[in-house]
């Protein structure tokens, strides 16, 4: 079995920065350095939408509403992708998932976190 635990999430004012932490455990261990993770974020009232991907080699692509302020990285040997924001705006205030995938292998099975809460304001 899977778990993805996100962390890190909180309430932040304008222009502050929070890095968000996903965590994998269990039977992905040896597969996990070859998984692509992204990140989605979800905020009231809207769809869920693409925030930063990360590919298996350290490839990255970032939505236009957070390039140049959000960057995303991995470590393979703690299992864990982080997503630092900075200047942070009111409306990246969304529950942020981590998304755990293999593009281009469509019967590879893929893991979503729980979710976590970042509220910007002041």
């Amino acid at each position: 079995q899977v778990q993805l635990v996100e962390s890190g999430g909180g309430l932040v004012q304008p222009g502050g920065s929070l890095r968000l932490s996903c965590a994998a455990s269990g039977s992905i261990r040896s597969l996990f350095s070859i998984y692509a993770m992204t990140w989605y974020r979800q905020a009231p009232g809207k769809q869920r939408e693409l925030a930063a991907t990360i590919t298996s080699v350290g490839s990255t692509n970032y939505a236009d509403s957070v390039k140049g302020r959000f960057t995303i990285s991995r470590d393979n040997l703690k299992m864990t992708v982080y997503l630092q924001m900075n200047s942070l705006k009111p409306e990246d205030t969304a529950v942020y998932y981590c998304h755990l995938h293999r593009p281009g292998y469509p019967g590879a099975p893929d893991y979503w976190g729980q979710g976590t809460q970042v509220t910007v304001s002041s």
